[in-house]
């Protein structure tokens, strides 16, 4: 016989940090916490800062990827180079 899983509540939305801690005096086990992404956190402070020059299409795509992503577009610049450093390197292609 298959057994029914539980269908998982949605976890709801909140206007202030009271609200939040108030809830989390529960059992959450059958919350659906699915609609939730990952979280880079920044810890370390950033003391230089560059300027950069990109066409408008450019910062207008860069600006819509980090708005869907949640995050100011500097940081998702910021985590886009950080991301391609921390990426496994490519050997280069050999020339004939």
């Amino acid at each position: 016989m298959k057994q029914k899983t539980p269908k998982l509540k949605k976890v709801p939305i909140f206007k202030t940090d009271e609200e939040a801690e108030a809830f989390l005096d529960q059992d959450l086990s059958d919350l659906d916490f699915s609609q939730f992404k990952p979280m880079h956190f920044e810890i370390r402070p950033k003391e230089k800062s560059i300027n950069l020059r990109l066409s408008e299409g450019l910062l207008d795509a860069v600006r819509e990827n980090a708005k869907r992503e949640g995050v100011p577009y500097q940081r998702y610049i910021r985590h886009l180079i950080e991301r391609g450093m921390t990426a496994p390197k490519r050997s280069k292609a050999k020339a004939d």
